[in-house]
């Protein structure tokens, strides 16, 4: 479990603390912008991956919801949403995700989704809140689902290709879709040395080692406990932009900080439902949930046999 939770937690890290490097971005086509990040960070990932197991047609569907909903339409939607609706505000609606997370688990405990609601209080403080027009509820709403979607979608299909696996191949398709979309949307533009810096960066670090880490995390904790620990994206984003004087830490936002990280504590405690290994009957201690596998398994490289777990 502490593997778990140190994965999430970094890759959590990585996602807010880059915020800062997306904007570099703003104004350069989204579509191919995103196509050229997910090539690279592609590449690297089968650089790092000792085999990558091919997809079956039943895996098809649910790369495809991850890429769509979590990847190339989430970058998307977010982008729209803010045009329409304050940042703040945004970001607020996405505090929900924790909870849609928690209660959407097959597994859920009281303890996942009561941290995560604690979690998504915390956002919002954070957060600060904001104001809306025209389709701004509509858009942030949805953006939350794609949050979501990256998530639940990888769920199952993680267990049969692996952490690398899924990783991989959702850049992959990502590369492909997004090359062919935005050469009709938006079209190709050479990027300068400030838009090559952001995209490699992201590429390689939230990217190729963010989803790895996100996923093995999901692999450990499942969906519903590792969802809390997207209350620590707006955390890095914070300590980010204190960092960098782009912002003063206030009360208000100290509270919320602790509120995110009392959500935290609560939510990854294990539930009640959960046996631990000494009280598991003969047996069974070799069984798959929706959202969590084998501690002690090869999952994460597309096998079931009892072997050491290779982090990405």
């Amino acid at each position: 479990m502490k593997l778990g939770v140190a994965a999430g937690a970094t890759a959590a890290t990585i996602v807010g603390a880059s915020v800062p490097i997306t904007g570099m971005l703003e104004g350069y086509p989204v579509l191919t912008g995103q196509a050229m990040r997910y090539a690279l960070g592609a590449a690297v990932l089968l650089l790092v991956a000792r085999r990558l197991p091919m997809p079956s047609w039943r895996d098809i569907p649910p790369l495809l919801g991850v890429v769509v909903t979590g990847m190339l339409g989430f970058n998307a939607v977010l982008i729209a949403a803010q045009q329409y609706a304050e940042p703040g505000f945004v970001a607020a609606v996405m505090g929900g995700a924790p909870i849609a997370l928690a209660l959407l688990s097959r597994q859920r405990t009281a303890s996942a989704v009561v941290g995560a609601v604690v979690v998504a209080a915390g956002i919002v403080l954070l957060s600060g809140g904001g104001s809306w027009h025209g389709p701004g509820l509509a858009l942030a709403l949805i953006t939350m689902a794609g949050e979501v979607c990256f998530t639940l979608f990888a769920v199952g299909v993680v267990r049969r290709l692996g952490v690398l696996g899924v990783a991989t191949w959702t850049c992959i398709l990502a590369t492909v879709i997004g090359a062919v979309l935005g050469t009709f949307v938006g079209g190709w533009q050479m990027p300068n040395a400030r838009q090559g810096f952001s995209l490699a960066l992201l590429a390689v670090v939230v990217t190729a080692l963010a989803f790895g880490l996100w996923y093995f995390a999901v692999n450990r904790l499942g969906s519903d406990r590792a969802g809390v620990l997207i209350g620590l994206m707006p955390v890095s984003g914070l300590a980010t932009s204190v960092l960098l004087g782009a912002q003063e830490l206030t009360l208000v936002s100290a509270i919320g900080v602790t509120t995110v990280a009392l959500g935290c504590v609560i939510g990854l405690r294990r539930g009640t439902h959960e046996p631990t290994a000494a009280h598991e009957p003969t047996g069974t201690r070799h069984t798959h949930d929706s959202g969590r596998v084998p501690p002690k398994s090869t999952i994460a490289n597309g096998s079931d046999t009892p072997a050491e777990v290779v982090a990405p």
